[in-house]
């Protein structure tokens, strides 16, 4: 393995210099000099395109569709508001009092 030596900027190489640095480029087609992705290469891409989504919280989340009576759900909406917490969390919060109380958990 050839060490690369630290080269200056390219503001400040002269032409036979930045000649020098840029010649690896000048290559027609470079697609060739690869080989097939090693063991390690395909979950490096997929961790890279993946999005970023939201972070987990305990196992991760499911998202799930649940009938609450409209009175109900107003009011939810606006204890929410008032302690600055999202819908989702306050459901969450009460069910966990809910099951932090039942007996024989």
């Amino acid at each position: 393995m050839r060490r690369r030596i630290a080269a200056k900027p390219a503001t400040q190489m002269n032409t036979k210099e930045l000649d020098q640095a840029t010649k690896e480029f000048e290559r027609e087609f470079v697609a060739g000099a690869f080989g097939p992705p090693g063991p390690v290469e395909p979950e490096q891409w997929r961790r890279a395109k993946r999005k970023r989504g939201r972070p987990r919280r305990g196992r991760g989340v499911k998202v799930i569709s649940v009938s609450l009576e409209q009175g109900l759900l107003s009011r939810c909406d606006a204890l929410a508001k008032r302690l600055g917490v999202s819908r989702a969390a306050l459901i969450s919060r009460g069910l966990h009092e809910v099951l932090s109380a039942a007996p024989g958990r």
